[in-house]
């Protein structure tokens, strides 16, 4: 069944106008051309039958001509323009109820957000009241409280009040006797007084005369503080100058120290150097010793050749002298 008015007619009429228009007749294209109403089953149903009824109506029936069709264009167009004056006066009638329903909800915003305001102060003047509840209950059990302890306070504030009258009888009778004691007591302290003013007096004097000394000795106290002020700046500038002498000394000691380290590696460096040159002193000394034998041997050597060099020479000498001597008689006799 069609819904809201739409039947095979509507849909044929919308077809009819879509296709006039060269356009594709598909099932959104014809909803939207009758306005965007009726169900797409429903629509997609009228198609199918309308495709089926022109299929069997183009096998049995020739072509329409050209005045045929615009002759249907026209009826076409002549349906669409009475099916949409439902749809416009159903839009129309839509767009009415959209601005009073609309409407009536801003009315009803409104009304809520009247409410909610009215309910949020009521809450606070609630709370408020909740609060002011609370604290007069407090301040009640606190007023209750303080009562009791005042009543209680009261009763014995009586009782002290008794006691009171009862010290404050006493008293008068002792203020009697004490009155009497007191006249006894000023007269002897008036006395007293009198002695020790002149005692007084008498200190005074002396201890006038010993602030005199005091100050004479406190004057030449000031003196002798001002000189050791002066000594003692005195004392400063030369700290200062002794420690600057001593910082200078210190300097110069610690130069001396690296210069006395200096030195105490050169003489180490020097004692392996003396050690060197002792034992080199002491191998030339044996090796020179060696060579004085060697030379006392080859001296000695020397003077035995030269000894037996003089015997040989003595001996040739002596052969040779007799070798004249023997040649001598020979030559006398050949003559």
């Amino acid at each position: 069944m069609a819904r809201g008015g739409i039947n095979k007619a509507v849909v044929q009429t919308a077809r009819l106008a879509i296709l006039a228009r060269g356009e594709n007749p598909s099932i959104d294209a014809v909803r939207i051309e009758m306005g965007n109403t009726g169900s797409k089953t429903t629509i997609h149903r009228y198609l199918k039958e309308l495709d089926e009824s022109e299929t069997r109506l183009a096998i049995t029936e020739a072509p329409i001509d050209d005045e045929l069709g615009e002759l249907v264009a026209r009826l076409a167009q002549r349906l669409k323009e009475k099916a949409q004056e439902p749809i416009d006066q159903a839009l129309a009638q839509f767009e009415q109820q959209k601005t009073a329903l609309l409407t009536q909800a801003e009315a009803l915003t409104a009304a809520h957000n009247q409410l909610q305001q009215q309910f949020d102060i009521q809450a606070a003047a609630l709370a408020e009241e909740s609060a002011a509840l609370q604290t007069a209950s407090t301040s009640l059990q606190t007023e209750q409280t303080r009562n009791a302890g005042l009543s209680q306070a009261c009763s014995d504030y009586e009782l002290r009040l008794a006691d009171k009258d009862e010290q404050i009888r006493s008293l008068e009778d002792k203020h009697l006797h004490a009155r009497d004691a007191l006249e006894h007591y000023r007269t002897a302290i008036k006395d007293q007084r009198e002695q020790e003013q002149r005692r007084h007096e008498g200190q005074l004097q002396q201890l006038q005369a010993e602030l005199r000394q005091a100050q004479q000795s406190a004057m030449v106290r000031q003196d002798e503080i001002t000189q050791l002020h002066r000594d003692n700046e005195r004392l400063l500038i030369e700290h200062r100058v002794t420690a600057k002498e001593l910082a200078t000394l210190q300097e110069q000691s610690r130069k001396d120290q690296a210069q006395q380290l200096k030195l105490s590696e050169q003489v180490s460096l020097i004692d392996s150097e003396r050690t060197l040159l002792q034992e080199r002193l002491r191998v030339a000394v044996l090796d020179n010793q060696a060579r004085q034998e060697a030379l006392a041997e080859q001296q000695h050597s020397r003077k035995t050749l030269e000894l037996e060099l003089l015997k040989a020479q003595a001996t040739i000498e002596a052969l040779r002298l007799a070798a004249v001597v023997a040649t001598a008689p020979e030559a006398t006799g050949n003559t």
